[in-house]
């Protein structure tokens, strides 16, 4: 029996669903039981019979599925830690200061920050879903936590209101200049469609024929009639990319996230074992994290509906 097999085994034996996120490693997007970007992964998670949730993604993403089913047992299935670089970039104390300060303002927090900054938010949002929650968000001056980039993005799309950034960001998507991409566009055709994250900088944002997150990203290049693309972003996503799209051509830059290269199917075998890896947090922090997380599902639909 090969490890694929021993997995789907010790899965169904331990009743457990194991989600993974685009970023993540070809071999285990294949081995998972379903993959997507931040926000439909939360919802998965939350909506799963599983009493074990295996979470092949960064801390995070794994705290939050737990946070949203307290209930299920959760694990990060990876030998060392797998933190997302902002989850550092602001503090629970900062934040409460800052409402002290302006108590008018809500804080709209990224998910890809720390448990304890989710459990002074409003409400949490993915990239996908930031628009529309903004829009539902009975207020004028948002405080955005903590990508100062995906911040502006939000500001031009919602110019009605006021976005007050945070001075963090992904150091991945932060680090690309207008340089790399005319380079790329130099060595593979002036003909390639710039396709770009919103955590990336407003000059690349700025290039780019289609500006959005992971799953947007997908959808843009699956309906688009063009066949070449210059893809900005992790470049996990290309995994599912070319299984819907085998007839297009990608090209990418070289950003490349360890903390999502670090869970391989022998980590998810012996995680489903040995019960390691599990995220454990304490009932406060839960509690009152659950709502901003909560709220993001909430009101995460278009406004009216």
């Amino acid at each position: 029996m090969d490890i694929r097999e021993k997995i789907i085994k010790l899965k169904k034996e331990k009743n457990a669903v194991i989600l993974a996120h685009y970023y993540q490693r070809g071999d285990i997007q294949d081995i998972a039981d379903f993959v997507g970007d931040s926000f439909y992964l939360a919802q998965v998670g939350k909506k799963s019979d599983a009493e074990i949730i295996v979470f092949c993604g960064v801390r995070f993403m794994a705290e939050s599925a737990k946070i949203l089913s307290p209930e299920k047992t959760v694990l990060l299935p990876c030998y060392t830690e797998a933190p997302c670089c902002m989850e550092y970039m602001a503090t629970p104390e900062e934040i409460i200061q800052y409402k002290e300060k302006y108590p008018e303002v809500k804080v709209v927090t990224y998910v890809n920050s720390s448990s304890a900054v989710k459990t002074v938010s409003d409400v949490c949002c993915t990239s996908s879903s930031v628009e529309n929650i903004i829009n539902n968000l009975d207020a004028e001056k948002i405080l955005f936590v903590p990508d100062r980039n995906l911040a502006s993005y939000v500001q031009e799309q919602i110019p009605h209101k006021k976005i007050i950034p945070w001075d963090g960001c992904c150091n991945i998507h932060d680090a690309v200049k207008v340089s790399d991409i005319e380079k790329a566009i130099g060595e593979n055709g002036k003909d390639l469609i710039i396709v770009t994250h919103p955590e990336c900088k407003k000059d690349i944002r700025d290039m780019s024929h289609y500006v959005g997150s992971t799953s947007g990203i997908l959808n843009y290049v699956k309906n688009s009639n063009d066949k070449r693309f210059l893809i900005v972003t992790e470049k996990g996503i290309y995994h599912q990319l070319i299984k819907d799209n085998p007839d297009k051509e990608f090209f990418f830059l070289p950003m490349l996230c360890k903390a999502m290269k670090k869970i391989f199917p022998e980590t998810i075998l012996e995680s489903l074992e040995t019960m390691n890896g599990e995220i454990i947090l304490d009932d406060e922090t839960v509690t009152k994290a659950a709502k901003a997380l909560n709220n993001m599902l909430l009101f995460s639909k278009p406004r009216g509906e």
